[in-house]
């Protein structure tokens, strides 16, 4: 049986370099491990439309509503639906870099009281009940205060969707604020566990990091039948 594993944090909490990590501590014990990254830019229909919007080629962040925004997203999903359901055939564990609540965290902060509850619920019955996606088994959430995460966007090297240092998400301060506001709700619920970044005033180590979701993982593989 696989472990489908979702790794979610604000932009700049370092998803990529930790699902990375984490696929060659898993190979390294010996597990078969895949990892995938959402958006997919280059390789689906709607991923290209994504890189489009972040582009700004559709106007501003508010500019666009919230709803309309979670199709690119979802449909990128949604297209990819098959490669997922082959990892979870073929592999122990798959890792996702961003996957469902991603589009909620970043949606959802565009809105407030019953709006957001509204295109939450509707974005998640979107993605699970009509495009019929895997629930993840297990979501880690990076979390890092916007600042920090400001200054580590500001360190990336180049994407492959964007020219820009910061797309038109990570550029919004107060945007990221709201979407870590989500991202603090969702993972008060169940399969989810959160991942301190940040201690002091400084952002922990990466291999520091690392540790702890390897330990959280392996604690999960131990409770899989």
């Amino acid at each position: 049986m696989c472990l489908f594993i979702a790794i979610e944090g604000i932009d700049g909490s370092g998803k990529g370099t930790q699902a990375a990590r984490l696929h060659a501590y898993l190979m390294s014990k010996g597990h078969k491990s895949a990892l995938l990254s959402f958006p997919r830019y280059q390789q689906t229909m709607f991923g290209q439309k994504v890189g489009d919007f972040l582009n700004g080629r559709f106007g501003t962040l508010d500019s666009v509503h919230p709803l309309l925004v979670s199709l690119l997203f979802a449909g990128d999903r949604f297209e990819s639906r098959e490669l997922i359901e082959a990892a979870m055939e073929k592999y122990d564990v798959v890792i996702c870099d961003r996957y469902v609540a991603s589009n909620v965290a970043h949606q959802g902060a565009k809105a407030s009281g019953a709006e957001r509850k509204e295109l939450i619920d509707w974005i998640q019955h979107l993605e699970y009940s009509i495009y019929k996606l895997p629930r993840a088994d297990l979501t880690l959430f990076l979390d890092v205060d916007v600042e920090h995460a400001q200054k580590l966007i500001a360190a990336k090297s180049r994407r492959d969707y964007t020219d820009k240092v910061a797309d038109l998400q990570e550029a919004d301060g107060n945007y990221l604020r709201r979407v870590r506001e989500v991202y603090l709700e969702l993972a008060c619920g169940p399969q989810w566990q959160s991942v301190h970044c940040v201690q002091g005033s400084h952002v922990r180590l990466i291999d520091e990091i690392a540790t702890e979701v390897a330990t959280i993982v392996d604690a999960s593989l131990q409770g899989s039948p």
